[in-house]
């Protein structure tokens, strides 16, 4: 199975230059329970694309501190981009930003939440459990990271899991797409560092729930196996 990642992450900060890029993370929640399989990743946020998207078995779409919104060229390339993986039915995986990308690009809609920031770890309450998430538990946890939700489904897309602080944290559109508003390529390290990163520039609310959250540990290599059976079960190749 190869496997396009496209990084929209857009921090270049000294914190994000301290810590693994989007694309290293991607491919180790991959390899956590698919070692065998490639990897090869795009920096989406710069421009860079897959020349022929349909050389690959399916495509991952990374998390962003970017709006969906923003009028970077790069955006709207990859809007065009996921309508077309979309048409050529090969499967998309998209996580936070990428979840959100996948639902603007085929006719959802993408609006501030309105609880606010979900910032730790996040439960979600499966509601309808596709045939890939099997292992998954009827609740998981997730690090989430967003203060923007999908509030309008894409034609044809099924919730998939929610949870008290944002209606739509999963869904899917027959065998094509598969998404969720969180982050599992995220470590219980990694969090921990970007709440103490963060602290001091959200809500003191905010940060505090974020902190008390850390010791509810992600189910990551649950829902790492999720998105491979996914594309096994997905892809056209």
């Amino acid at each position: 199975m190869h496997l396009a990642v496209l990084m929209t992450n857009t921090d270049e900060s000294d914190f994000a230059k301290d810590h693994p890029k989007d694309s290293e993370k991607f491919a180790q929640l991959v390899h956590l329970v698919r070692p065998t399989w490639t990897v090869t990743s795009f920096a989406a946020k710069d421009g860079v694309f897959p020349p022929d998207i349909t050389g690959f078995d399916g495509v991952m779409i990374t998390g962003s501190p970017a709006s969906v919104h923003d009028a970077d060229p790069w955006v709207g390339e990859l809007l065009d981009l996921i309508k077309t993986t979309y048409a050529a039915k090969i499967p998309m995986f998209g996580a936070c930003f990428g979840h959100q990308a996948i639902a603007l690009a085929l006719g959802g809609k993408v609006e501030h939440n309105p609880i606010g920031w979900v910032f730790g770890s996040t439960e979600s309450d499966i509601t309808a459990k596709a045939e890939w998430m099997q292992e998954l538990p009827d609740s998981f946890v997730q690090y989430g990271a967003h203060i923007e939700t999908v509030t309008k489904l894409p034609r044809e897309a099924i919730v998939l899991s929610t949870s008290d602080d944002c209606d739509v944290t999963g869904f899917r559109i027959e065998n094509s797409v598969y998404t969720t508003q969180n982050h599992p390529e995220m470590t219980p390290e990694f969090i921990a560092a970007l709440v103490a990163e963060y602290e001091s520039k959200l809500p003191s609310n905010v940060a505090k729930t974020a902190k008390a959250s850390l010791s509810r540990k992600a189910d990551n290599a649950l829902y790492a196996e999720s998105i491979a059976r996914f594309f096994e079960m997905s892809s056209p190749h």
